[in-house]
């Protein structure tokens, strides 16, 4: 099976291909340009030579241009179309797409001659098991995901009571209408049936998002559709078709997921999901005689056909690339459209928060929340009892310290309440309880994530540093007691009686006499930015070491800790890890636990670590990528941590940053 990864694929050919083309599209869209070059294609406005081809945007109006340059000089044609996967809004909100059809030989919409993606699927074996199993993922993933052609949809937005006929309309002139001998008497004869064959049934009539948006008029009008119920919100397709017995279509890709989705929907057109066994058809299609499975449909649709793209990183990529990168986008839309009031912000947070949530409608920084806005603030500044969306860093968050004002990669905003805080449960320690009924896609894309992290030393803040110098190893184990911030907020509410660094190193020393001890402070301590210096350390500890914590791991044993984070890294590279205090990962059976951990956490089926890795890095945070500045998965962050493609902090922060140390340290003395 396969699954996102970091790693870099090779993008289109070695030498590209020059595409003819002759139509303004091509050489008006700079997205499009640049999603043919990295497919391969030199796009140019020319005679073609021998060895060129011909580029024409699916059936478009102007794609007789092209067909009689073919004509007249024997070059073959491609003809190009969005991909199932396309955007947020539709194409004529100007968005680049995230997938491009390469035909040539047909349309895949047009059954009047054989298409590339039909002679896939009536000719291709499709027998492959980690092909087929991949299929089934991307299925599981269009459907958990809410993902669709404009993925801008609400799964939340009320939809009609179940038990409905849906019907979906489409939008006049359309070439997949057109090639279907589709007009507004054949959509309201597909009404009609509906109607007959459900007698007395509910009918709901979806409409086009381009209709929705005012881009271009439907089919059926108003007269059409007396006693029909119209649904023209941007609802989730997938959602709208859980409620629906019956589904009617002439050629729509809705269509498509509904057969994706259970149903077996009634085509009144022929669209290349039509005549392979999936769909009740009115037209019979000879040439398509082939029984499929959806699994096999989709491994030829969605993984084999589409030529996908990266927009963030700019390059050809797997279909769940595309879609780990189209989910992270999605996932921004839904949660910011509305915009957000965020109070407990620091100056200098403010346009990293504005750059991850204010995409689609700003942040408006006021300690006065508005009404139907929703609201943030920093968890530590928000009162306990506060109903609000908790705020804190995530945990691949950057090259250099929160501290030193380095802006992060990541954030994870909580409704539920906040992950270092035990005392309440939080949106994380739901996704972790949730984790054993992941789908085995999901499990495989953890597991590739672990594997990435490890490989490349990946922590929190990976921070340059090299191994230091070890004792020879012996018989003792060699134990790793990372320090921390003591007036950091998961101190202070996720640990009991154990509560200092000396605490720790103290008990850490009590319960393993003979161990080799290696005590690691905290690098926001060392540089002085932050409470939780131990005074002669070496009473305990056998060795104070600093530097690149990822690459002492490789040389321990165990680690020992209140609430670090390091002991969530240390799992992930098979350490084990003995908590004092109740961190997020901590109640699961995965640590040995010395603190109190909230019996809630020791009920239902237990967490694997793909579970724990899942929940933590790929579910609960946002991410935000550094070079295009778009919402992305922790694929890309983790890619772009490796390749140090990070902006450095300015001198101004690094003054700033210890300015507000010295303030936070007295602060803490202060108390003590």
């Amino acid at each position: 099976m396969s699954g996102p990864a970091p790693e870099e694929i090779d993008a289109g050919a070695d030498t590209p291909r020059r595409l003819c083309v002759y139509t303004g599209g091509f050489l008006l869209n700079r997205g499009l340009r640049r999603s043919l070059a990295l497919a391969g294609w030199q796009v140019a406005l020319c005679k073609p030579r021998p060895g060129d081809t011909i580029g024409i945007w699916g059936a478009s109006p102007r794609a007789w241009r092209g067909e009689r340059v073919a004509e007249a000089t024997g070059a073959p044609i491609l003809r190009i179309e969005d991909a199932w996967l396309r955007s947020l809004f539709p194409g004529r909100a100007g968005e680049r797409p995230f997938g491009l059809l390469f035909d040539h030989t047909g349309l895949h919409f047009d059954a009047a001659r054989p298409s590339d993606l039909e002679t896939l699927l009536a000719t291709h074996p499709l027998d492959d098991t980690a092909l087929l199993d991949r299929a089934r993922g991307a299925i599981d993933w269009l459907r958990r995901s809410h993902l669709t052609k404009y993925a801008a949809t609400d799964p939340e937005a009320e939809l009609p009571a179940p038990g409905y006929v849906l019907v979906i309309d489409q939008v006049a002139g359309d070439a997949s209408v057109t090639a279907s001998g589709g007009d507004a008497n054949r959509f309201r004869e597909m009404l009609f049936a509906a109607r007959d064959e459900h007698p007395g049934a509910r009918i709901v009539v979806k409409t086009h998002p381009e209709t929705a948006q005012g881009f271009r008029p439907g089919h059926l009008k108003p007269a059409d559709l007396m006693g029909c119920e119209i649904c023209d919100t941007s609802v989730s397709p997938w959602a709208l078709l859980e409620g629906a017995v019956a589904v009617y279509t002439l050629s729509s890709q809705m269509g498509l997921e509904a057969l994706l989705a259970g149903h077996r929907p009634r085509v009144f057109g022929t669209p290349f999901y039509a005549g392979w066994g999936l769909t009740e058809d009115e037209t019979t299609l000879p040439r398509r005689g082939r029984a499929l499975t959806r699994a096999q449909l989709v491994a030829a649709a969605y993984l084999i056909y589409p030529t996908w793209i990266d927009p963030a990183r700019d390059r050809v990529c797997s279909f769940e690339e595309a879609a780990a990168q189209l989910d992270a986008e999605t996932r921004a839309w839904r949660e910011d459209r509305k915009g957000w009031t965020a109070s407990g912000m620091r100056l200098w947070k403010r346009p990293a928060l504005q750059r991850v949530f204010g995409r689609h409608a700003p942040v408006r920084f006021t300690d006065s929340p508005r009404p139907g806005t929703p609201h943030m603030a920093w968890a530590a500044s928000a009162p306990p009892e506060a109903r609000l969306h908790r705020l804190e860093d995530g945990f691949l968050r950057s090259r250099g310290l929160g501290a030193e004002l380095v802006p992060p990669l990541s954030l994870a905003l909580d409704p539920d309440g906040i992950y270092y805080d035990p005392a309440h449960p939080s949106r994380l320690e739901q996704l972790i309880a949730a984790s054993p009924k992941l789908a085995p896609d999901q499990i495989d894309r953890a597991t590739k994530l672990i594997a990435f992290l490890t490989r490349a030393k990946l922590t929190k803040y990976n921070l340059p540093g090299s191994l230091p110098d070890l004792p020879e190893r012996g018989t003792a184990p060699r134990i790793l007691v990372p320090g921390q911030v003591e007036d950091d907020a998961s101190i202070r509410l996720g640990t009991g009686e154990t509560r200092t660094n000396e605490a720790l190193l103290a008990r850490t020393r009590a319960e393993n006499p003979d161990a080799l001890i290696l005590w690691k402070p905290h690098p926001d301590v060392v540089a002085g930015l932050r409470p939780g210096a131990v005074e002669s350390p070496e009473r305990y500890a056998d060795l104070t070491v600093t530097g690149d914590i990822a690459m002492l791991m490789d040389h321990v044993d165990q680690v020992w800790t209140l609430t670090s984070l390091a002991g969530f890294e240390a799992l992930l590279r098979g350490i084990p890890v003995t908590t004092l205090g109740a961190p997020f990962y901590a109640g699961w059976d995965l640590t040995r636990d010395l603190g109190t951990v909230p019996e809630r956490r020791r009920r239902g089926p237990r967490p694997s670590l793909e579970g724990l890795v899942h929940a933590t890095l790929i579910d609960y945070p946002r991410y935000v990528d550094p070079v295009s500045g778009r919402p992305c998965p922790v694929e890309t962050v983790a890619q772009r941590l490796t390749r140090d493609e990070i902006p450095a902090p300015g001198p101004f922060n690094r003054s700033l940053s210890k300015l507000q140390g010295l303030f936070a340290t007295r602060a803490h003395l202060w108390r003590r």
